[in-house]
């Protein structure tokens, strides 16, 4: 733990030396938020495998495939008890209601999963997650995946790297800009990290919180967190990709036909798997929480999963083993629809009732699913043409993601990664495009917003970008201030107020701390009531203590006088609790903010 606070001690030291080069500061940062991602996707993704391989393999006797760059245990076959399943996700849902309802019930009505919480904290809550949040969540997220539930881990590992990038801003007192870039760097991080996809995790984790826009500030250090995260990730589990599988190539571009046909096709699976789980969601389960409360509804939920999963094992978990196998065309046509179907209903069971889980991992698998379908009948109907039906499952990923999380780059690199070429450009381009533009009445995400204009976080970006970077220090004037004694009397204060030119006077109690503010306008109506002015003294008529320090930008104090209302709030000394050295006005921010605004501006002819 010393050698964890030296580090945390150097690290601040060096980063406040070169605060005023960005670019090499957000280097910096950024890995320094990989390395923790890395770490905590290390053993999230770990935790989740061995608990899979405990109560799905060994417990339940259910073996699933595993893509070929994910097998970490190897199990064997094993008397089916598939009654376990049911047991387990039961289990896991009331544990998981109870945990949320006692801890963090504020996170009830968050969003759909973790990257949608991520996106709330960035838009609405100054970029600030709980460091308690990610750590339940991620905790019920294992055992919701481990037990079966219908979930990914890209979305918990998001919002467990965004609570990283979160707390290490918080350790070096950063700004709210600061820290909702931070934010953004360790969802990158972690979802870099467990997709193996650097480049595709990081512009996903900046393009996902808009519809129509992308976060560009945070690029950098989300790059930095993405690659460093990738790498202590391949360090534990190798660099190779989820799925093994050949690469792919577009040639024929007769086939464009095909891969338009499967963009209407995704855009109308993504359209029922979004309308499936807010009907689940809100017309269910929300109604049901309400009336038993969120333990008995996600406890019911994670039945209704663990029966479904114990009669079609198919819908178990992420499902990416299932996935390769129908990209390398071992999968039935038939076998496919139902798991879109299945899956659908499957994920809006576990994460709509309040379970723990991402939506990430399932709109893979039905997308792929469903482009899976196009290339399957197009290669039986026009087999000179599509000569490679895995491909259109690859694509369908992308674009079926594309067009639900309105996030087109981010997937499309994704999937160029899985595939380590750059073979189905073209087909990914033409198909995510059109997937987003019929999409467009509908997002999987509940808090993302079109652009920046739209977003609270930036609504105050222009007063908070100027405010920041002006110090309290350079505003107000070091003078001697009239301090009042709690016990003065009222007929003395009247004497003290005509000797000044103060309106807000400071107020120590009996043992010298500062314990209040007194305001002219507070005394003005009992300063002609002569019969009180022996009875009432300083301490009935102040209010509470509001105080700025020297180092404070004047964006805090904007925030003080807001708060307050005061016209005036006293400077105290740095490392000092009752040291007054002035006082700052309310109008000094505002002229300073004005002062500064104009010299921002070009100036017009």
């Amino acid at each position: 733990m010393k050698a964890l606070a030296y580090l945390f001690e150097y690290g601040r030291d060096f980063v406040k030396a070169y605060r005023h080069i960005a670019s090499f500061r957000w280097l910096v940062v950024g890995s320094l938020v990989g390395v923790f991602a890395g770490l905590v996707a290390v053993a999230f993704f770990g935790a989740i495998e061995l608990g899979k391989y405990l109560i799905q393999a060994k417990l339940a006797g259910v073996i699933s495939p595993h893509p070929a760059g994910e097998q970490l245990f190897h199990a064997h076959e094993t008397e089916l008890r598939g009654w376990v399943i049911p047991i387990a996700t039961t289990a896991t849902g009331l544990l998981t209601g109870w945990l949320i309802s006692k801890f963090i019930p504020d996170t009830i009505t968050g969003g759909t999963d973790g990257t949608d919480s991520t996106i709330n904290a960035f838009h609405n809550k100054g970029g600030y997650i709980r460091p308690l949040v990610p750590i339940i969540k991620g905790f019920t997220s294992v055992l919701t995946i481990s037990s079966g539930g219908s979930a990914g881990r890209e979305g918990p590992i998001t919002q467990i790297g965004a609570g990283i990038g979160c707390w290490i801003s918080e350790r070096f007192h950063f700004s709210a800009k600061e820290r909702r870039l931070l934010l953004l760097a360790g969802a990158a991080g972690g979802l870099g990290a467990v997709f193996r996809a650097p480049l595709g995790g990081a512009l996903t984790a900046i393009e996902v919180i808009y519809r129509e826009d992308f976060e560009a500030e945070a690029i950098l250090p989300s790059v930095m967190s993405s690659v460093v995260a990738y790498s202590i990730f391949t360090f534990f589990y190798g660099s190779e990709p989820i799925f093994g599988i050949p690469r792919f190539m577009f040639n024929d571009p007769r086939e464009l036909i095909f891969y338009i046909i499967l963009a209407f096709v995704c855009a109308g699976s993504g359209w029922l798997y979004v309308k499936t789980f807010y009907t689940i969601k809100y017309k269910i389960f929300f109604p049901l929480k309400d009336k038993v409360g969120l333990m008995w509804a996600t406890g019911l939920g994670g039945l209704s999963m663990g029966l479904l999963g114990w009669a079609y094992p198919q819908v178990l978990s992420g499902g990416y083993g299932w996935l390769e196998l129908a990209i390398l065309g071992q999968m039935p046509l038939m076998a496919m629809c139902g798991i879109i179907i299945g899956k659908t209903v499957a994920t809006s069971l576990t994460i709509g009732s309040g379970m723990s889980g991402g939506m990430f991992a399932p709109a893979l698998f039905v997308g792929g699913m469903s482009g899976g379908l196009v290339g399957k009948i197009g290669n039986q109907l026009f087999p000179s043409i599509v000569t490679q039906p895995g491909a259109y499952i690859l694509v369908g990923m992308a674009a079926f993601f594309a067009g639900v999380a309105n996030a087109p780059i981010g997937p499309l690199i994704m999937v160029t990664e899985l595939t380590q070429g750059y073979g189905l450009l073209a087909p990914l381009m033409l198909a995510s495009a059109l997937c987003i533009v019929l999409g467009r009445k509908y997002s999987l995400y509940e808090h993302q917003v079109e652009n920046k204009f739209d977003s609270p976080a930036h609504l105050e970006d222009t007063t908070i970008n100027v405010l920041e970077q002006l110090k309290v220090n350079d505003f107000f004037r070091p003078e001697r201030v009239t301090i009042l004694d709690e016990r003065i009397t009222l007929k003395a204060l009247t004497d003290i107020i005509a000797n000044t030119n103060q309106l807000y006077f400071p107020v120590r109690d009996s043992e010298g701390n500062f314990s209040g503010i007194l305001s002219i306008h507070s005394v003005r109506n009992w300063m002609f009531e002569e019969n009180l002015f022996d009875l009432v003294v300083v301490r009935d008529l102040a209010t509470k203590p509001a105080y700025v320090r020297p180092d404070y930008d004047l964006y805090q104090a904007l925030l003080r006088f807001v708060d307050t209302d005061y016209g005036q709030i006293p400077v105290l000394k740095e490392d000092s609790s009752d040291e007054i050295i002035g006082l700052i006005n309310r109008e000094d921010v505002f002229n300073a903010y004005a002062k500064a605004i104009k010299e921002l501006r070009p100036e017009e002819d």
